[in-house]
């Protein structure tokens, strides 16, 4: 099958298409015909070598993180799909390889797509709206009434964010840049700062939720937003020591989370508010619920562009960019 392999880790560098052969099945995954792959920051990450310490992989490796398709084998123990099943999904982190004709995956991280949804469509969702649950459902307890600031509104989290936070009743605050004011505000945004002429830090105040995406300096700033015993929530890092207890890190690389969220820990902790590190992670489970929402027309994919397979590097390069609107897409097969 082809697919597209990370050789070495480098800013920028190029994935090689290649002919391989097809993952051999386990007793509890399904193998799927990918006819979609969403792109991701975090593929730009592991290629760029920024996880390398945490997600040591043996290169060459196969990246991709959201994938849609159809079953075509199943393992002996599967038991929730069969072959000719349209599915959609963001594999294990262990087990990516969304870029490529084939991909085996464990059955607890996959789910029927939505029927409303294509196949492209369906692929831009798994990561983002996986992260956008695990933010506002698990980890902030989202409650209708509260308030809640979500950074960069147009893009891939923000645009699911949005939309799942405004049906868990909360008043919405985001940012995006001018262009984009009003179509993020139709997206159903209750208030939208322009980054290019506003400071969101002196527009809002007593926000129960930050949820992070961009920089430092953005990072630090969000603490003057919300309200005594809110909550900073950050999907861009630093990565905290309940992470990496979470992932079962080494001593050494527990010390050095405690290290890099240290200074924003304590800045949290004098205003008396929490911070913490989000990386989400795969699960069938919530990409069901997902699902339905998406079929009862509470949350919109938004897909800015779909691109051919054999464009996988330029598409790579286009969210390198930080312009799109909602997801980069691969047409992986008709």
């Amino acid at each position: 099958m082809k697919a597209y392999v990370l050789d070495r880790y480098g800013k920028a560098a190029n994935l090689r298409l290649t002919e391989i052969p097809e993952p051999e099945l386990r007793e509890d995954e399904v193998l799927v015909d990918v006819h979609a792959a969403g792109i991701n920051v975090l593929d730009s990450k592991i290629r760029d070598g920024e996880f390398k310490q945490l997600l040591p992989y043996r290169l060459p490796v196969i990246l991709g993180n959201d994938v849609a398709g159809i079953v075509v084998r199943v393992g002996s123990r599967v038991q929730r799909f069969k072959p000719g099943d349209e599915v959609y999904a963001r594999p294990d982190v262990r087990r990516m390889g969304g870029f490529a004709e084939r991909i085996a995956m464990n059955e607890r991280d996959v789910a029927l797509k939505p029927q409303s949804a294509s196949m492209q469509e369906a692929a831009s969702l798994p990561l983002v709206a996986l992260t956008a649950w695990q933010v506002l459902v698990e980890r902030a307890n989202l409650r209708k009434g509260q308030k809640v600031f979500i950074h960069a509104g147009s893009g891939g989290v923000g645009t699911v964010a949005i939309q799942l936070a405004k049906h868990l009743g909360a008043f919405v605050a985001t940012t995006t840049g001018t262009d984009n004011v009003a179509w993020v505000k139709a997206l159903g945004a209750d208030v939208v700062i322009d980054y290019r002429k506003e400071d969101f830090a002196t527009q809002l105040r007593d926000y129960d939720v930050v949820i992070n995406s961009l920089g430092s300096d953005v990072l630090e700033k969000s603490l003057q937003v919300l309200k005594s015993g809110g909550k900073l929530i950050s999907i861009s890092g630093p990565p905290d020591p309940a992470f990496a207890q979470q992932i079962g890190a080494s001593w050494p690389i527990k010390q050095i989370m405690r290290l890099l969220s240290r200074r924003i820990r304590a800045q949290a902790k004098r205003r008396g508010v929490s911070y913490s590190f989000l990386f989400m992670r795969a699960s069938g489970d919530q990409l069901r619920e997902i699902a339905a929402l998406v079929d009862a027309g509470v949350i919109r994919p938004i897909v800015d562009r779909v691109l051919p397979f054999e464009s996988v590097n330029e598409a790579l390069a286009y969210v390198d960019k930080g312009r799109a609107k909602g997801k980069v897409v691969i047409k992986v097969k008709s």
